[in-house]
């Protein structure tokens, strides 16, 4: 049986694995009764002569090999989101590239799912910032990537919620962009939890009002909007809003705490998926959305359950950090050669919990190889110090 001396609960212990990895499948999503959507990570570059902190670097090849990844096995791509570190660590001009190339791969796959993440981030808040220098930013990054025939995720924008005096202001804004737009969007709503520069987003602090503001801009551009991924983190707020979203608008769950129950759904309805933890737990997540595709919900269950305690220690505050424990998972995973981020952010949590990442991990099947997970954990731990 294959074990390692783990730093848990300030002490090293010995770990034994006992899980049984999912294996890699290739799938069609059209097996899949949901629409879901890997948010998926970029891949550093260690060789280059940068400041790591200043200037991201990226792997193209091993980053786009990645997406192919998911694509095999029947997930989409949301490309350039914050799981991609998009506003902390990388810019529009990278992102902007990085779109450019994903679109050229889903080009030459017949059936790849993809959508890209349109925003204000080349538009810096300050007190001189305009809501029209926000329409403006916007309407630049769509035109970009509608020039690429690509599908939009309207991402949320701190220079809109630095500027915006009140909910009409959020109105005036969506209102414009969603009147322009070629295809339907994929609006997001990304919490405070995870970009402390959005609280108060939609013009109120209490998300329960907020959503009255984004439920009327949804209502009047129905035909417009796709469907609205909320990332609050609460069950509760994502199923009331559900139940109140025009027909034909989806909702797609980017609460990665409580994914497994929100997909499933009730006899009221469900949630589609748009997710950060699905690039980590790809193949686990692919077999769990067959079964439930199939009718065999148990099996949903079974396979997805065990990965939601992984999601929500990744997930843990401060959430803005996840980013560094999908990235940790791709490195023991073996789908990349090194734990290196943009922007540095490998450095973002500590030892103990990767430790208990690496437990986790193991409980939920995500680590497809035990053998190379563990000597990739021994090498970190070796770098910390820790023999």
């Amino acid at each position: 049986m294959t074990s390692i001396d783990l730093p848990l609960d300030g002490r090293l212990a010995r770990y034994e694995l006992t899980g049984r990895p999912v294996a890699f499948e290739k799938r069609e999503g059209a097996a899949f009764s949901r629409v879901a959507f890997a948010a998926a990570h970029v891949v550093a570059d260690p060789l280059a002569d940068n400041d790591p902190w200043l200037t991201p670097a990226i792997d193209w090849e091993r980053t786009l090999a990645f997406r192919h990844r998911l694509w095999d096995l029947g997930l989409g791509v949301a490309e350039a989101m914050d799981t991609a570190q998009r506003g902390m660590g990388l810019g529009w001009p990278e992102a902007r590239e990085l779109i450019r190339r994903a679109l050229a791969e889903a080009r030459g796959r017949p059936g790849a799912l993809i959508a890209c993440g349109a925003g204000t981030d080349h538009l810096a808040p300050g007190p001189d910032v305009t809501i029209d220098d926000i329409l403006k930013a916007y309407e630049s990054q769509i035109e970009t990537i509608e020039a690429e025939n690509g599908r939009i995720i309207l991402m949320a924008s701190r220079a809109l919620a630095a500027a915006a005096k009140g909910p009409d202001d959020y109105i005036r804004v969506y209102d414009r962009i969603l009147s322009q737009v070629k295809e339907p969007v994929i609006i997001h709503w990304l919490g405070e939890m995870f970009d402390p520069a959005l609280e108060g987003y939609w013009g109120n602090g209490d998300h329960m009002e907020a959503m009255k503001t984004c439920l009327a801009v949804i209502e009047a551009h129905a035909e417009k909007v796709d469907g609205i991924k909320i990332s609050l983190l609460s069950k509760e707020k994502e199923i009331a809003m559900r139940r109140r979203l025009p027909a034909g608008v989806r909702m797609y769950t980017g609460d990665d705490f409580n994914y497994a129950e929100l997909i499933a759904g009730d006899a009221e309805g469900h949630s589609d998926a748009l997710l950060g933890i699905f690039d980590a737990i790809a193949p686990v997540a692919s077999a769990a959305l067959q079964a439930l595709g199939e009718g065999r919900n148990g099996a949903f269950f079974e396979l997805l359950e065990p990965t939601v305690p992984l999601s929500r220690h990744i997930f843990k505050a401060p959430t803005r950090f996840y980013k560094t424990g999908v990235v940790f998972l791709a490195y023991l995973n073996g789908l990349q050669d090194h734990f290196v981020m943009v922007g540095g952010q490998q450095s973002a949590r500590s030892l103990a919990h990767f430790a208990e990442l690496f437990r986790l991990a193991d409980k939920a099947g995500a680590l497809a190889d035990p053998e190379l997970a563990v000597s990739r954990m021994r090498r970190v731990l070796a770098v910390n110090g820790v023999a």
